[in-house]
């Protein structure tokens, strides 16, 4: 059985690291298009590229063939370069003997990517990628609603 085909755009963002933090999502499938937001009051910005690629992949209602593109080195190279994994089977301690940070959001991802064919494609934040561009905005977006609910 062919999977449908489906590109996920994810970007994070922070106002201070730790901060108000927001995440933004663009699922493409042939002509098909949704954008998805969120954010949390107190985070940092590794645990909102994280989300991104969560919420994303948690919107998938099959198993997809899935081109991720992320801006974030640290979820990109926690993928491919089997960093996660090796946390995971770890106990979420890394090499250096100190514990993972995100492990709950490792796992979580971990798990969905498990359910997926997933590529992970590296684009360069803030160079011009429309997509990529559209997800950053969509996370400030974000971002701003906590900022002005603390008012």
């Amino acid at each position: 059985m062919k999977l449908t085909h489906v590109d996920l755009y994810t970007d994070g963002a922070c106002s201070g690291n730790p901060g108000p933090g927001g995440w933004g999502v663009l699922l493409r499938s042939g002509a098909h298009e949704k954008q998805m937001s969120g954010g949390e009051r107190v985070t940092t910005n590794n645990r909102m590229e994280l989300t991104a690629v969560i919420e994303g992949l948690s919107a998938l209602k099959r198993k997809c063939e899935v081109t991720l593109y992320t801006d974030s080195q640290y979820v990109a190279n926690g993928i491919t370069k089997g960093w996660a994994e090796a946390w995971q089977r770890n106990g979420w301690i890394k090499s250096d003997k100190k514990p993972a940070l995100n492990a709950d959001l490792w796992e979580r991802l971990l798990a969905l990517l498990d359910e997926h064919a997933v590529e992970i494609v590296w684009v360069r934040g803030h160079a011009g990628h429309p997509e990529n561009e559209l997800c950053d905005r969509l996370a400030v977006q974000a971002i701003e609603k906590y900022k002005s609910d603390q008012l």
